[in-house]
């Protein structure tokens, strides 16, 4: 009976994480889960901290793109981008939607999906606030869409993609033929479904006398410690190196250079971080860990090898919608974290692997808690004091997400 009462606590914490009862956090239910696990003996303490242990360079790298988001944010430096893309959209709020996805296509390649919720939500709206849009959502959905739907055009564009592949990542030359063309499909089906679906609220009409505010000296420097992230992360990227330790130190350098700089308390930028974000990924990863005492693994692995006997044409398309509709009932983070285990117990031909892969990272577009980078954005727009319900995002996302999935795993066989 412990599998059936594993799942049964697993599944209860999962839905609580998506339906958030009682307006609770979504920590607070992977927690409860975790704990719950570990209370019933169900998972010993030492497995349920391996488990904690195995988020480590997760946890990293949220906390350097926290502490990025927060002191960029508290240097005016998004409300000084807003105003320039503002700008330049020339009172078009069509033309400002396509400058914020173009944007949210580089945040999202060098930075990461995490990073584009993290980093570029608040820019966003502080743009719509500067261009007094009536109707805000339409800009920052770009933000949760294009986060999932550009995350494999680089190795390092989602954590998700190294959980996959483990220690046989692909190099940045073997990936991008391999990847470029899908992604590319990704994006501008993305683009052209999104784009349509909002057409009615891009006919208002947005500000055009924009006054540029002057960015301080600490904006400056927080937009450098931006720039160099990304490149520190490419060259993690080419080298194998795990991106969380970099992307941390790049994070503490900056803001600790920022404050003394202005001379001002960590404790401002402290306060304004989503810390809860961290036990959420640590009640998730114990949860995991839980999961696959139950034999997942090995059953997921035998019915993947079954598949791909039979044909490795359906393989393609049964694991990637498969996979791409259990990151909506679990998140990407423990799906990613199953599916990874399981590519790396056997053989698997490269473009199953890669269709696997688009249903990790694209899949989540379909509900709010398909990816730890739209529970980011929710969290964003929660401070801006913006409300996005379930059903209000899936009704949006099955289309948005469908569309692009298809298309893209077409892409493959080109």
């Amino acid at each position: 009976m412990q599998p059936v009462f594993i799942w049964v606590i697993s599944i209860l914490a999962i839905g609580g994480v998506i339906t958030r009862p009682f307006k609770l956090p979504e920590a607070v239910w992977a927690v409860s889960g975790a704990v719950a696990l570990v209370a019933f003996g169900l998972i010993s303490p030492s497995a349920g901290l391996a488990g904690i242990k195995k988020g480590l360079d997760v946890y990293l790298f949220l906390i350097g793109m926290m502490l990025l988001a927060e002191t960029a944010r508290e240097e005016k430096l998004f409300d000084w981008l807003a105003a320039h893309a503002t700008r330049m959209a020339r009172g078009s709020a069509a033309l400002l939607f396509f400058l914020i996805y173009l944007v949210g296509i580089v945040v999202t390649a060098f930075l990461s999906n995490d990073a584009t919720a993290v980093v570029l939500t608040p820019a966003v709206a502080a743009a719509v606030k500067t261009a007094n849009a009536k109707k805000p959502l339409p800009f920052l959905f770009i933000c949760a869409f294009i986060a999932n739907a550009a995350s494999f055009l680089l190795p390092i564009s989602n954590p998700a993609n190294l959980v996959i592949y483990g220690s046989h990542m692909p190099s940045l030359l073997q990936w991008l033929p391999q990847y470029l063309l899908p992604s590319a499909c990704s994006i501008v089906a993305t683009y052209l479904i999104l784009r349509f679906t909002q057409r009615e609220e891009l006919k208002q009409t947005i500000a055009t006398d924009i006054e540029i505010p002057t960015l301080s000296t600490g904006g400056k420097t927080a937009l450098i410690g931006i720039v160099c992230t990304a490149v520190l992360l490419l060259i993690s990227s080419a080298y194998a190196v795990d991106l969380g330790l970099p992307t941390a130190i790049a994070g503490i350098l900056t803001c600790l250079v920022v404050l003394i700089s202005a001379k001002k308390s960590p404790l401002i930028i402290i306060k304004g971080i989503s810390w809860a974000v961290l036990p959420l990924v640590a009640g998730l990863f114990v949860i995991v860990e839980a999961l696959n005492k139950t034999g997942l693994t090995q059953q997921l692995s035998a019915l993947l090898q079954q598949a791909v006997a039979e044909s490795t044409y359906g393989a393609v398309w049964l694991s990637g919608t498969v996979v791409a509709a259990a990151c909506n009932l679990m998140n990407n983070l423990p799906a990613g974290l199953i599916v990874g285990n399981v590519m790396q117990t056997g053989h698997v031909p490269e473009v199953v692997k890669s269709a696997v892969l688009i249903g990790i990272d694209l899949g989540p577009n379909l509900s709010i808690t398909g990816s730890l980078a739209t529970l980011l954005w929710l969290v964003a727009l929660r401070r801006e004091g913006i409300e996005v319900g379930a059903w209000q995002f899936l009704k949006l996302g099955a289309v948005v997400m469908t569309a692009a999935l298809i298309i893209t795993l077409a892409s493959l066989w080109i």
